[in-house]
């Protein structure tokens, strides 16, 4: 078997302490800036667990040729960074601090790794769900027990090797648990069958997991509507590259879609223009979608080139036309969400969003967050179902108070363009983007934003 301790990169130092830090924003009088954005975290986390299933493989003979090379292009965000040191390290304990990503994927891996660990995280990972995950190891018969409240982490975890078999999940839960388990299921004696039960929640997700392991050599597919299924095999080393967050992207489109004549003058706007490296067409992200969704809030996007799977840059530009109310099902990709709440309504575009009943089981809980961080600003955005979130013009009596981030790197994210329609918002604990972004406030900077402590 190869060594591959040696292979792993240095994580970079971690800080999670909670913070005072306030920054007040201002916008540039125009925008034209070039932007490299932070590789796709959702796949960097799928890619590691790939790679360290490979590495730990023993039955696979290496020849000559083949080396266990790490991703290029990795994330460099906490989430994958976490990951990085969990993995390299494999202490007795593991904080994935706040990544949930982390949490859910080194839980499964763990199951199927020889040694005891601990798997923890901050307060808030403690009070997020797992048991639909971990009843699903145990079917399998994984080894896990609850160190503190039942259903929650922390977890001790004793690896094994584990048979595999056919078992069902719901599709309607995070779709990290189902990613989690077709991660292993190549390495289980009998493979893996999953059949998901209701609603499937997420889907894009579940296939950019089995694009990865395509990626990685291994056969893996939709038998039916519902079914996934891998037999055992062995994932095979071989060369690859991170693209560019299209999650990430989201944001700039944002600015451009807050650009306009209020805060640019007429022949400035013309001159309007950002430019994003490391995308590709036809992405395997879901949040590759948010293209299409802002050409209907008068952003078009134009692609250097579309040749297949190779990173390029995209030019964005301000059209006239857009729609006068949004209505769409976010069920495929909840992280934007928070993006076209608030860029939606401070465009003064009404707007019904469906689908969201996991934003009340992410970092925070995003409906409660959005709802009263959004009445500080002035709008009055309603929540229905648990899972629906619609504004229909109502505004209230705006107090500009500092935006709360509830340690939710998403809520800094989206509500930072707001700058560009009230010039000094200010926001708490802006240092939660490292979570996904660590250069964001850097790549405002660049692009003429103010940012003052």
């Amino acid at each position: 078997m190869p060594a591959c301790t040696d292979m792993w990169p240095a994580a970079r130092q971690l800080s999670f302490i909670e913070s005072n830090m306030q920054y007040k924003l201002t916008a540039p009088k125009q925008i034209n800036t070039t932007i490299n954005l932070p590789a796709s975290k959702s796949i960097s986390n799928r890619a590691l667990i790939i790679h360290a299933l490979s590495c730990r493989n023993s039955a696979h003979e290496l020849k000559d040729s083949e080396q266990f090379t790490l991703p290029q292009n990795l994330s460099d965000c906490d989430d994958t960074q976490v990951m990085i040191k969990a993995l390299n390290d494999m202490p007795d304990v593991i904080d994935i601090k706040a990544a949930g990503t982390a949490m859910r994927f080194l839980t499964a891996y763990l199951s199927v790794t020889p040694g005891t660990h601990i798997i923890t995280g901050t307060e808030r990972m403690k009070n997020r769900p797992i048991k639909v995950l971990v009843d699903a190891l145990r079917y399998l018969g994984a080894d896990i027990e609850y160190m503190e409240k039942e259903g929650y982490p922390p977890l001790r975890i004793t690896g094994k090797e584990l048979e595999g078999s056919r078992l069902e999940i719901p599709g309607n839960v995070s779709s990290q648990y189902i990613s989690a388990l077709l991660l292993i299921g190549p390495v289980l004696k009998k493979g893996l069958e999953i059949e998901l039960t209701g609603d499937i929640i997420s889907r894009p997700y579940i296939d950019l997991t089995l694009h990865t392991m395509h990626d990685m050599g291994v056969k893996v597919e939709w038998s039916d509507v519902k079914t996934i299924s891998t037999q055992h095999q062995q994932y095979a080393p071989k060369a690859f590259s991170i693209e560019n967050d299209w999650s990430a992207a989201s944001y700039w489109y944002e600015i451009m879609a807050l650009s306009n004549d209020s805060s640019l003058t007429a022949q400035a706007s013309d001159q309007v223009s950002i430019k994003l490296n490391g995308l590709t067409d036809g992405s395997r992200q879901g949040d590759s979608v948010v293209r299409y969704l802002f050409s209907m809030l008068g952003v078009k996007t134009s692609f250097e080139n579309t040749h297949p799977g190779i990173p390029t840059t995209v030019t964005l530009k301000k059209v006239p036309t857009r729609l006068p109310r949004l209505d769409y099902n976010f069920i495929n990709q909840p992280d934007l969400a928070q993006t076209f709440v608030v860029c939606c309504a401070c465009m003064g575009i009404p707007f019904h969003f469906t689908g969201l009943s996991s934003l009340h089981i992410k970092e925070t809980d995003r409906m409660e967050a959005l709802i009263r961080e959004m009445r500080k600003i002035g709008f009055v955005i309603k929540e229905r179902n648990e899972s629906e979130l619609l504004w229909d013009g109502e505004r209230c009596e705006p107090t500009m108070e500092p935006i709360d981030t509830y340690e939710d790197h998403r809520m800094a994210l989206a509500f930072a363009p707001l700058c560009i329609k009230y010039p000094g918002l200010r926001i708490n604990n802006p240092q939660v983007v490292t979570k996904s972004y660590p250069n964001f406030w850097n790549d405002l900077k660049q692009a003429g934003f103010i940012i003052e402590e």
